[in-house]
């Protein structure tokens, strides 16, 4: 297929992303509803025993996905502390399905949404993908042999610091600007000189790649964004220690790696956009090493029989839902905000964690 026809194919995909995202779960709610294995008796009473988690996950899938971490950095410290309160406490295997199912529609949304408002670097998000490979596998088998206690303290630990570091960063260079004049079309494709067409590119950016390495971007509002790709050497480490977590327990990379991309002055949205793409790989990555790695050494495993459906028929649409709003609210607050939210966020789930690690 030619490189024309491959560009064509992804502007119409773009120019009806929300129908095709909303279909996918569509499709996911008749086969549960028609096919899954439910207890014996199942009625109505059993479908709807869980609607009030749909807004309790639209609203969590908005937030990460917004500043684009994994769904479950929220969701899993909601499944434990909050949900046994009006419910009941679920198993380990359990919390990584409803996990792992919601996640995979919520990123898959959300990543989209991003691209499709042209704030997605393409070029940065496959290098971090690829060089974070090995330790997301190397993380997922590690989680069969380390204590939970071990890897909750860790974590907390990594979050806490990455608070710290968010607070204490300068993102003054991250303020977006606005092209002011007809120019603003270059993100079309590219009208003006200054701002040709990037066959490569993902979504309907303009973006020009300087000779000394400055990028100029264009999103589909019209707002512009200048930034280097420098700095692999710094997101290599963060993205790597990321990596690891994102193998234990499927969330990590997002919380981690945010925070090498702010630092090596990747503006913020530009950050949020392309984080959503290395988060949804390599947690789908990391989910088929759990799912098999699991089944074959002999840890958690997913089973269907017991996958609590009158759950995900909540959670899914929810998330999906939240991944498709994200890149709005992500438009419209402004780069402060933003910050200083994600920093409270971690500093809230690194408490989350240390708890879980005494056993609280």
């Amino acid at each position: 297929m030619s490189s024309q026809s491959l560009s064509h194919v992804q502007k119409s995909f773009l120019k009806y992303q929300h129908i095709l995202v909303f279909i996918a779960p569509l499709l996911f709610l008749a086969s549960v509803l028609t096919m899954a294995p439910t207890p014996s008796g199942a009625g109505m009473e059993y479908w709807l025993q869980y609607w009030w988690l749909f807004p309790v996950f639209l609203t969590g899938a908005t937030i990460v996905n917004t500043v684009g971490i994994s769904g479950s950095a929220l969701f899993v410290p909601f499944l434990i502390f909050i949900f046994p309160i009006f419910a009941h406490p679920l198993d380990s295997s359990t919390l990584v399905k409803v996990g792992l199912i919601s996640e995979a529609f919520g990123l898959s949304s959300s990543a989209v949404a991003f691209i499709q408002y042209g704030l997605v670097d393409r070029r940065l998000a496959l290098t971090l993908v690829g060089g974070s490979i090995p330790f997301v596998i190397g993380g997922a088998l590690l989680s069969f042999v380390i204590p939970d206690v071990v890897f909750h303290a860790l974590l907390g630990i990594a979050l806490l610091a990455a608070s710290y570091l968010l607070f204490t960063a300068d993102l003054g260079h991250e303020d977006h600007g606005s092209s002011g004049s007809d120019h603003a079309a270059a993100t079309d494709g590219g009208v003006s000189a200054s701002l040709p067409n990037d066959p490569g590119k993902l979504g309907p950016a303009g973006v020009n790649t300087a000779d000394d390495g400055t990028v100029t971007r264009v999103d589909r509002e019209g707002d512009d964004y200048t930034y280097t790709r420098g700095g692999y050497l710094r997101r290599f480490a963060n993205y790597s220690v990321g990596g690891m977590f994102q193998g234990l327990a499927g969330f990590g990379i997002g919380e981690l790696g945010i925070i090498s991309m702010l630092g090596t002055k990747v503006p913020v949205r530009v950050a949020i956009g392309t984080n959503h793409i290395v988060v949804a790989l390599t947690a789908i990555l990391a989910s088929l090493v759990h799912v098999f790695g699991g089944g074959l050494v002999g840890g958690h495993s997913l089973s269907l029989a017991t996958t609590p459906w009158n759950m995900v028929v909540f959670t899914v649409p929810a998330t999906v839902l939240g991944g498709q709003i994200a890149p709005y609210v992500s438009n419209a607050l402004e780069t402060s905000v933003i910050k200083n939210f994600v920093g409270v966020l971690f500093a809230v789930i690194s408490v989350a964690l240390f708890l879980m690690a005494l056993g609280i």
